[in-house]
């Protein structure tokens, strides 16, 4: 029975288009910008704004590399549910904090200039996980399954190296290398930050030059191919930019495990659409909302009582249940 023209026109005016909603996200996140920058600071702008500024550098540039890479591995995997840190991005960074600390001693590595530390993490991470998503996803047969199965291993593996040599070490330096391991965006490098802008900007113009890619790329291996593209290749490309920002961003503030997934589904859902030149966008500008929105409301309201990710965790691993609770309902 074809479906009344009258019925479909009101229905489509009352549904918000793409570009609509990206607009109204984009007032938003300029207004949770600008209430982080000038909240509470009215006597003292000239002082406070240049020093929140920077912290909104960091946040920003985290928030954009979190989303940007969740939608990419989600896109890759075919799969809602997953984020980078099933891979083991975040253990691994944990194992490598954990081990500087354990083999070279706090005082050594607070000696450590950051821009050396920061490009070893970086490295460390880059190159273990273009080893695993070359064994992964480097045979004609890709398994979610599989892919699953290798990262909760690698995980564990990794955890549990952590934690034998977090028992063991001295119990202030145990502190030390917990404080490392939850993300901050208090006083971040100037150079690190830089660098970082420069790493996420040109992997996030490289991903909008192939959003159109990213659409046949979603519709699964065999349409993809059908349609004439290099599946195999186009996912080891995503993946390697993908590792590069998680990286990135990791070795910059601390690991975020929960977030990713909450501000891609969020993304999905508030695009009202699956196309990438919309939840790309849509995705990052939630992103932004959120921490920055989060980090306003935790310094003006809870008076930095907590920590940002923790919140973030908390509410993202909710998110994590209700769709693991959804689909298995389907």
């Amino acid at each position: 029975m074809l479906a009344d023209p009258t019925t479909t026109t009101a229905a489509a005016r009352r549904v918000p288009r793409p570009r609509l909603r990206l607009a109204l996200l984009g007032a938003a996140a300029a207004v949770v910008v600008l209430g982080f920058l000038v909240g509470g600071a009215l006597d003292a702008l000239a002082l406070l704004v240049p020093m929140r500024a920077e912290r909104l550098a960091t946040m920003a540039l985290v928030a954009v590399a979190i989303a940007v890479s969740t939608v990419l591995f989600q896109t890759v995997t075919e799969n809602r549910i997953l984020t980078p840190s099933i891979m083991g991005f975040d253990a691994l960074y944990a194992l490598i904090q954990t081990g500087a600390v354990f083999f070279l001693g706090a005082t050594t590595v607070n000696g450590l200039a950051p821009p050396l530390r920061f490009a070893v993490e970086v490295a460390a991470m880059l190159v273990f996980s273009i080893l695993l998503f070359r064994w992964v996803f480097g045979g004609a047969r890709r398994s979610l399954y599989l892919v699953v199965l290798v990262g909760i291993v690698f995980g564990v593996l990794f955890r549990s190296l952590a934690t034998f040599m977090q028992r063991v070490i001295d119990p202030n330096e145990y502190l030390i290398v917990q404080d490392r391991l939850f993300a901050s965006f208090n006083a971040v490098d100037p150079v690190l930050l830089a660098v970082c802008t420069a790493v996420v900007a040109a992997a996030s113009a490289w991903v909008w030059g192939r959003r159109r890619e990213l659409d046949v790329l979603a519709l699964g291996r065999a349409n993809a191919v059908t349609l004439g593209l290099d599946h195999h290749r186009s996912t080891m490309a995503v993946l390697v930019v993908c590792a590069l920002l998680v990286s990135v961003s990791t070795a910059l503030v601390g690991p975020i495990t929960f977030f990713g997934l909450l501000v891609a589904n969020l993304a999905y859902l508030v695009a009202g659409t699956h196309r990438h030149a919309y939840v790309l966008p849509a995705a990052s500008l939630l992103a932004v909302i959120t921490l920055v929105g989060g980090q306003t409301i935790l310094e003006h309201v809870f008076g930095l009582d907590t920590v940002l990710s923790v919140i973030v965790e908390f509410v993202g691993g909710i998110v994590f249940i209700m769709l693991l609770v959804r689909g298995g309902r389907r």
